[in-house]
């Protein structure tokens, strides 16, 4: 059996879900119980867009690149993206095959509306910390799009 390092990363929507309920966590990261409701697939239904791994897409000064695998060595964390906006900036990096420097913004998409505790707001944060280090950026601004609303929510990471 080969080892994978990666096994002993904390996943990035496993933070959202310690945030919501530690034992809705340990259920599904743990015990791994998890049984498919409506509202997951809902939520499998609204992220089939976003889950298109490496899918780049190109509009204006943007690019929006879909699915995109993160993590941090430092914070031992590891996930996806659901969507990475990069919008030209003097101020940004340098991105793989893209002419110019970029800003980077995260984007979560999620299922509901608004919630009134902070775990959402602690996943993005976290995908944030991952793009930081991997990219050699700061990155003041990210979204939650909510599909309940169709509206996106600008936080500050």
């Amino acid at each position: 059996m080969e080892f994978n390092e990666d096994d002993h990363y904390l996943l990035l929507s496993g933070i959202q879900h310690f945030q919501f309920c530690k034992r809705q966590w340990a259920l599904i990261h743990i015990e791994q119980q998890w049984e498919e409701n409506a509202r997951t697939i809902e939520g499998v239904h609204l992220h089939r867009k976003a889950d298109q791994p490496f899918a780049r897409e190109k509009r204006r000064d943007k690019l929006i690149v879909r699915a995109m695998p993160v993590k941090s060595e430092n914070l031992k964390i590891t996930g996806v993206c659901d969507v990475v906006e990069f919008v030209k900036s003097d101020n940004g990096v340098e991105i793989n095959r893209a002419e110019g420097k970029y800003a980077v913004y995260p984007i979560e998409y999620k299922r509901g509306k608004p919630k009134s505790g902070e775990e959402d707001v602690v996943q993005l944060v976290a995908q944030a910390v991952c793009l930081e280090e991997m990219l050699l950026c700061d990155i003041d601004l990210g979204y939650i799009y909510y599909d309940e609303i169709k509206h996106r929510v600008e936080v500050f990471p």
